[in-house]
C-alpha cells in the first residue's frame, strides 16, 4: 500500500496538462494533497502550498507522488536530484511512469539504503488472459475521446459519483496510473503486452449483478496515430452496452501531434460505435463529455446546447456542471 499524504511532485512541467496526475489525486483524493513541489521553470500550478522537503516532512507526508505525465512516461535526469533527496529525508516515491524507479540505479541504491519504498504504479501484477469476447453479465460504460487528455477518466470519476449519490449500483474501473493512484487499483493498460490488453479489460469488469455498471477509464483515442492501440483495447475487451464521447473544443491539434487536427464529434461517434458493435451489437452512445476549463460559462453553456441540438444527446462538462444528464440516459438503457 502506498502510505499517504502525499506531497505531489511537479517537477519542471512545462503546462498544467503535464501534470495531470497530480491534478487528478488533488481533485479525487484531496484529502491525501498536502503541497506541491515545483523546480525551477515549472509552468504547472496547483494552488497547493508549495513545500520543500523538510517542510513536507513536519507537515506529516509520507510519499512524495510524480505528478507529471511526460510524453514517453520518462524520469527526467532533472528530477533525480530531487528524488534522492526526498529519499534520503525520508519519503517513499510513487510513479506511474513507464521508466520504472525502480530500474534507476541510483534510486534503487538509495532506497535501499535507507529503507524507502519505490512503488511502480504502471507495473501488471497479474497475467491476463488473452481476451475470449464472451458475453458478460451487468453493464459497462466506456469514455472515448477525440483526443487523449480530454477528460475520459473525469468523466467516468463524475458518473460514478452522481450514480452513486442515486443508490445506482456503480463502480469506476481505473485503466491508467491517475486513476489507479486515486482508487488504489485497476489495470495499467498501457502497460500490458499488446496480445493480453483486451483481456485485461476483461478481467478488470467482470461478470457482475444485473444492473451494476461499470464506469471504465478511457485512454488514448482512435484518431490519436501514438495511442489508438489501447484505446481499442478498451472498445472490444470492455464491449461497452453504453460510450460516452469526450472533447475539449480549444485544442488547435491532437496532444503532441502538431501535424494533426481533432477529429470531430459525429466521426468520433461512427467510429467508436462501429467498432465497439463487433464485441456488442447493442452498444450505443448515449452522450457528449465535454471538457470546458478554458471556456468562460456562458461560452460552455453556449457550446454544450450547440452540440445537444446538433447531435440529438446530453451533453455537458460533468465535472463543471454535474453529471445528471448523462446518468438519466444510462437509467434509460
Amino acid at each position: 500500500m502506498i502510505e499517504t499524504p502525499y506531497l505531489l511532485f511537479l517537477g519542471d512541467a512545462p503546462d498544467m496538462l503535464s501534470s495531470k496526475v497530480a491534478q487528478g489525486i488533488k481533485d479525487w483524493r484531496p484529502e491525501f494533497a498536502v503541497g506541491q513541489f515545483r523546480m525551477e521553470g515549472c509552468k504547472a500550478d496547483l494552488k497547493l502550498p508549495d513545500m520543500t522537503l523538510e517542510e513536507a516532512k513536519a507537515a506529516g507526508v509520507k510519499t512524495l507522488v510524480i505528478g507529471v505525465a511526460n510524453r514517453g512516461g520518462y524520469i527526467s535526469p532533472a528530477w533525480k536530484k530531487v528524488l534522492v533527496m526526498a529519499l534520503e529525508e525520508g519519503f517513499d516515491l510513487a510513479s506511474g511512469l513507464h521508466n520504472l524507479l525502480r530500474d534507476e540505479p541510483e534510486l534503487a541504491a538509495v532506497a535501499e539504503a535507507t529503507g524507502q519504498t519505490l512503488h511502480d504504479v504502471r507495473v501488471p501484477s497479474v497475467e491476463y488472459p488473452i481476451a475470449n469476447g464472451v458475453k458478460r453479465t451487468g453493464k459497462r460504460c466506456l469514455a472515448v475521446g477525440t483526443d487523449c487528455s480530454v477528460g475520459k477518466m473525469y468523466t467516468a470519476l463524475c458518473m460514478e459519483k452522481e450514480m452513486r449519490a442515486r443508490g445506482m449500483n456503480a463502480d469506476f474501473r481505473a485503466t491508467g496510473q491517475t486513476g489507479i493512484l486515486i482508487t488504489g487499483n485497476g489495470v495499467p493498460l498501457d502497460a500490458v503486452i499488446a496480445d493480453f490488453m483486451a483481456g485485461s479489460v476483461e478481467w478488470l469488469t467482470p461478470d457482475n449483478d444485473a444492473d451494476h455498471w461499470d464506469l471504465i477509464e478511457g485512454q488514448g483515442s482512435l484518431f490519436h496515430v501514438s495511442y489508438s492501440g489501447v484505446t481499442m483495447a478498451l472498445i472490444h475487451g470492455g464491449q461497452p452496452d453504453a460510450l460516452i464521447v469526450c472533447h475539449e473544443p480549444t485544442r488547435v491539434h491532437m496532444r503532441g501531434l502538431p501535424g494533426y487536427q481533432l477529429p470531430q464529434l459525429e466521426e468520433v461517434r461512427d467510429m467508436a460505435l462501429t467498432l465497439a458493435r463487433v464485441a456488442n451489437p447493442a452498444c450505443q452512445v448515449v452522450g457528449y463529455s465535454i471538457n470546458t476549463q478554458h471556456m468562460a460559462e456562458d461560452e460552455a453553456r453556449a457550446y454544450l446546447a450547440e452540440v445537444e441540438s446538433r447531435l440529438g444527446l446530453p451533453a455537458t462538462d460533468p465535472f463543471r456542471f454535474g453529471a445528471a444528464n448523462l446518468v438519466d440516459a444510462l437509467e434509460a438503457i
